[in-house]
C-alpha cells in the first residue's frame, strides 16, 4: 500500500512539474512574442514620426509660399506694378520724360 501512494505522489509530482514547465514554456513564448511586437510597434512610431516630420515641414513651405503669392497678388494691383510692366514690356514713357538708349557701335 504504501508504495503504491509513493509511486502515486511522484506521479503527481511529476505531472505537477510538466505542468509548470509548460506553463512556464508558454509564458516564455508569450513574452518574447510581446517583445518582438513591440519593437515593430516601436519602428512604426519611428517611421510615422519621421513622416509627421517631413509633412509639417512641407506645410510650412506651402504656407510660406502661399504667403509669397498673396503678397505678389497685392502688388500686381497697385499702380507700381501697372508702371512698371508698362515700361519694361511695352516701352512707354510718362509725358515730358526724356529716354536714353545707349547706341551700338559697329567695329
Amino acid at each position: 500500500m504504501k508504495k503504491a501512494k509513493r509511486t502515486n505522489k511522484k506521479r503527481a509530482l511529476n505531472y505537477n512539474r510538466l505542468g509548470m514547465l509548460a506553463i512556464a514554456l508558454v509564458v516564455l513564448m508569450l513574452l518574447g512574442i510581446s517583445a518582438m511586437q513591440s519593437r515593430r510597434l516601436e519602428n512604426r512610431l519611428t517611421l510615422y514620426n519621421n513622416k509627421a516630420e517631413t509633412l509639417e515641414e512641407r506645410i510650412e513651405e506651402e504656407i510660406a509660399r502661399t504667403e509669397e503669392i498673396d503678397n505678389l497678388k497685392k502688388y500686381m494691383n497697385t499702380d507700381q506694378y501697372a508702371e512698371e510692366i508698362a515700361r519694361n514690356r511695352l516701352g512707354l514713357v510718362k509725358e515730358n520724360e526724356i529716354v536714353f538708349q545707349e547706341q551700338k557701335t559697329i567695329q
